[in-house]
C-alpha cells in the first residue's frame, strides 16, 4: 500500500524513501506554531535547560486563540 500524503511530507522533510505509522523520524520543520497555552509552558522548559535561542526565529509562529477575547 502507498503512503498517505502526510507520510509523504514527512518522508521528504526526513530524507526518507518512506515513513511508517509509529516510526519516530528526525524531519526539517518549515513551521513551529505554539499558541498562548503551548508557548509559555515551551518557555518556561526553554529557561529551565538554559536555552536562550530558537532554531530559527523566522519561522515561530504565535496565535493568540485561547483567551481571546478576554472574559
Amino acid at each position: 500500500m502507498g503512503m498517505t500524503m502526510t507520510q509523504k511530507i514527512l518522508a521528504a522533510h526526513a530524507g526518507l524513501e518512506s515513513v511508517k505509522a509509529g516510526q519516530l523520524i528526525e524531519a526539517e520543520l518549515d513551521l513551529v506554531l505554539g499558541n498562548d497555552i503551548t508557548t509559555p509552558v515551551a518557555i518556561d522548559v526553554m529557561k529551565g535547560i538554559k536555552k536562550d535561542t530558537v532554531f530559527d526565529r523566522e519561522k515561530i509562529a504565535l496565535v493568540m486563540d485561547h483567551f481571546i477575547p478576554n472574559k
